[in-house]
């Protein structure tokens, strides 16, 4: 078991979080979800030692091992793949170490002898004889081949060491498994079997990530970090979710008929506190008034942005037909007809593929044959992957830069845009080239929701988004009412969203009106 008593930890003047208690056991995975910024990660870095709390203690049981996902890729370049997975358990790899090194002396000894049995018998006690073996078997699991093993860490690619790093964390069925972000650099193949390894893993699991779908299907207890706090709540993420909504709904629900209650208490004293036929009532009403206090509801670090796509203009039978679309080096005589209600989530090998059909649809690349025929009632609005260019060197402030896009230019009316996406007060006077990654997203997202487009284009909305901007995003694009082509990272997203797959591997090789997991379903069934 592992257990964190009193912990706290503050940098000058800013306070991550305060007498912490929780008690992590064996057979439950633990998700840890919080604001950017309110120290997911640095809880996680308390757990394994590599920063010490500024008051209070983490304890793991005697003889309980624990292993933490590497996020250094570099790490271990001057190691083999094989090594590098073995490392994840150090006192195993001592162990052989010393070994090989007390039976390669030329004089060896009886001290010797004796030094070597001890650790024979620890070597067998840890299952190291066959700890090679469950090595090349991990990683043959996450798809990398025995001719790669012998290799060194620094002669593979960047989606391979990850792989690698992650079959580190897994190997020797460590007590307690800590994983900061793990299913990112992934492959879905990989995700979805990461996902039932866990399921079946009985020791004790404790994860930061941003991945809903993988939150909602390995956790059995939500650790949420906000108020200064770490409170922990049984479920996976959606049940957090929608307990967390309809607490606060109920908190705001009961302020509001305790301030009616308060205005007709103060209505009547100030009427009739003077009446002595009604003073003992209006003395009795006081009372009540003194009685009431409001909820103590706390402002949460946690935001989300309020996004909802809307639009004017109906949708005609005639949507969108691509016909015989091919460019060089993506896809090759591309068909396909969008009919009213699709949402149409896209997939591909190769993500460029999916970004080249977005800019080919929408104008902004010509394809070298085939047609693309836009209906005439159809307005669309695209969130491309690289939106650089429209914000690099752009010295507006952000109430200037949305006024590019809207036909209103009042300052009040595009504050409210801003406001929806949590750019309030000073925050809409910034200046557009100044954004990080994440608030560019938002301000593509306002600009979208200003257009009003009844078809929506998104080439990896999620990407730099926060998990309360994906969660908003993801129900904007439920309720949404038209039509849409998307493609997402997100497995969540996609499998809510989408009401039909279509996969583009040079060709169209999969067209079908389903979601995200019966598409994959149903591939790995023709595999």
């Amino acid at each position: 078991m592992l257990q964190v008593t009193n912990v706290s930890l503050q940098y000058g003047s800013k306070k991550l979080f305060e007498d912490v208690n929780l008690k992590f056991t064996k057979g439950n995975c633990y998700g840890i979800i919080g604001a950017n910024g309110a120290g997911k990660s640095t809880f996680l870095k308390i757990l394994s030692g590599e920063i010490e709390p500024n008051k209070g203690e983490v304890t793991l049981d005697k003889n309980e091992r624990m292993s933490v996902l590497m996020q250094n890729q570099h790490a271990y370049d001057d190691q083999t793949v094989v090594r590098t997975v073995m490392l994840g358990h150090k006192r195993l790899v001592e162990i052989m170490d010393e070994k090989d090194a007390l039976y390669a002396k030329p004089d060896f000894s009886d001290e010797d002898g004796i030094r070597a049995s001890e650790l024979e018998s620890e070597f067998a006690e840890l299952n190291g004889w066959e700890a090679e073996s469950e090595a090349e078997t991990l990683l043959n699991k996450l798809d990398i081949p025995n001719e790669y093993h012998s290799m060194l860490m620094a002669d593979l690619d960047a989606k391979m060491k990850v792989k690698v790093l992650l079959a580190q964390a897994l190997f020797g069925n460590p007590d307690v498994l800590l994983l900061d972000e793990p299913t990112n650099n992934l492959d879905i193949k990989t995700v979805r079997w990461l996902e039932n390894y866990l399921l079946d893993f009985e020791n004790t699991i404790i994860i930061v990530s941003h991945n809903r779908h993988f939150l909602n299907k390995v956790c059995t207890y939500i650790c949420d970090v906000d108020f200064g706090k770490i409170q922990m709540y049984l479920g996976n993420y959606d049940f957090w979710y929608q307990t967390s909504q309809l607490i606060a709904r109920q908190q705001r629900d009961q302020n509001k008929k305790m301030e009616q209650r308060a205005k007709e208490l103060q209505e009547f004293i100030a009427r009739f506190a003077a009446n002595a036929s009604k003073s003992r009532q209006a003395t009795s009403r006081k009372k009540e008034l003194e009685r009431l206090t409001l909820n103590d509801i706390k402002p949460s670090l946690r935001k989300y942005p309020f996004i909802d796509f809307k639009f004017e203009r109906e949708i005609g039978n005639d949507i969108l037909i691509v016909e015989g679309l091919t460019k060089e080096g993506y896809f090759h005589d591309l068909d396909f007809i969008v009919q009213k209600g699709d949402k149409i989530g896209v997939v591909s090998d190769k993500s460029t593929t999916i970004t080249m059909l977005f800019d080919i649809l929408t104008g902004k690349v010509q394809p070298d044959a085939g047609t693309v025929k836009w209906g005439k009632t159809i307005t669309f609005s695209y969130l491309p992957l690289n939106n650089n260019e429209f914000f690099e060197g752009c010295d507006l402030s952000l109430v200037e830069w949305l006024s590019q896009f809207s036909n209103d230019h009042y300052e009040e009316y595009l504050r409210g845009w801003l406001g929806r996406m949590l750019f309030s007060g000073e925050e809409a006077l910034k200046k557009a080239k100044v954004l990080s990654g994440g608030e560019k997203v938002r301000c593509m997202l306002a600009k979208m929701m200003l257009e009003g487009g009844n078809f929506i284009l998104m080439d990896e909305p999620t990407n730099q988004l926060d998990l309360e901007s994906i969660t908003a995003l993801n129900n904007g694009m439920v309720n949404f009412k038209g039509c849409m082509l998307f493609t997402s990272h997100d497995q969540e997203l996609m499998n809510t969203v989408a009401n039909r797959m279509i996969e583009i591997n040079g060709t169209k090789t999969f067209d079908k009106n389903v979601n995200y997991d019966e598409y994959l379903d149903l591939v790995e069934g023709e595999q």
